[in-house]
């Protein structure tokens, strides 16, 4: 079999290309390396193994950016895995398997060892997602961050805060959004957070479904509608520990595979980070799956 390292050197601030480089040294499994240079390009190298049609395992070197290129360029082939060794800064993702999975999955002879399981997929218009798709103001902050990252002297925690203080004080929470999922349907209602779970955690510290499973067939699917700024300051820290259970008259929860929804304007969509933008979305699970590997003994049950 084998085995593909796609290393992102441009990845956040986790583990270094040099550290990874003096680990594959001493790696007993044959393998190949393979270096992005920019964005598609993961996803172009994981689509050639998928033609070459070959039994591989597909090692995504960097943040869940990198892992979603990956996933999206090995998606629906039985005979490639993937997996993530964390390189990011957040690596979200990962974050099923623990607090411990930065060094579960720097292990990279119990990496190449491990087991695999077939991971749902949810499809945003087209593109896949393995981890959280939000459409909401948390969709907005996370984008907004990538702009403030680029002003000199400002860090990751100062780039988010700045976004937050825009989106939430200056441009507001609320978007008018028309929503379906399941038997529920507003149109044109405002609404804050929308949110589809395949995985549990997303925006480096938010968990909003904690029981969410990413083999189990159904998207956990959260709508936060109209809130005042009080109520959201209040509401944040109990969404982002999975408590929306405690508040049924402001977070909507289904469970199922489908949910829409449009606006009169653009929607800012973040799909494992990557951002999109449109006026219309369907997001469905996948017929298409993905083989994800990770170390023995390593578990992504939640611990609720």
């Amino acid at each position: 079999m084998d085995h593909l390292f796609i290393i992102n050197p441009a990845a956040g601030k986790g583990r270094s290309v040099q550290q990874l480089e003096e680990d594959l040294t001493r790696l007993a499994v044959h393998h190949q390396v393979f270096y992005t240079k920019q964005a598609g390009d993961a996803c172009k190298i994981a689509e050639r193994a998928a033609a070459d049609g070959k039994p591989a395992r597909l090692y995504a070197c960097g943040g869940d950016g990198t892992l979603n290129e990956v996933v999206n360029g090995a998606a629906g082939h039985d005979f490639l895995a993937v997996t993530n060794v964390p390189m990011g800064t957040g690596n979200d993702f990962l974050k099923l398997f623990g607090p411990n999975y930065r060094s579960i999955f720097s292990n990279l002879e119990a990496l190449a060892a491990g087991p695999q399981a077939a991971f749902d997929l949810m499809d945003c218009n087209g593109k896949l997602g393995l981890d959280v798709i939000c459409a909401g103001v948390d969709a907005r902050i996370a984008a907004g961050v990538h702009k403030y990252k680029r002003l000199k002297g400002v860090s990751g925690r100062w780039a988010y805060l700045l976004s937050l203080a825009e989106q939430v004080l200056v441009w507001g929470i609320c978007r008018p959004m028309t929503v379906s999922m399941g038997a529920d349907h507003w149109t044109q209602e405002p609404t804050a957070i929308l949110c589809v779970c395949n995985g549990r955690h997303y925006g480096g510290g938010f968990m909003p479904v904690a029981d969410a499973m990413p083999d189990d067939g159904v998207l956990d699917v959260l709508r936060v509608g109209k809130v005042s700024l009080p109520t959201f300051a209040r509401l944040a820290g109990q969404y982002a520990k999975g408590l929306y259970w405690k508040y049924p008259a402001l977070i909507r929860a289904y469970h199922g595979q489908e949910v829409s929804f449009s606006a009169r304007e653009p929607i800012t969509v973040v799909v494992d980070g990557e951002i999109m933008r449109d006026t219309t979305f369907t997001v469905r699970l996948s017929e298409k799956k993905v083989n994800f590997f990770y170390p023995a003994g390593a578990s992504y049950s939640p611990c609720v």
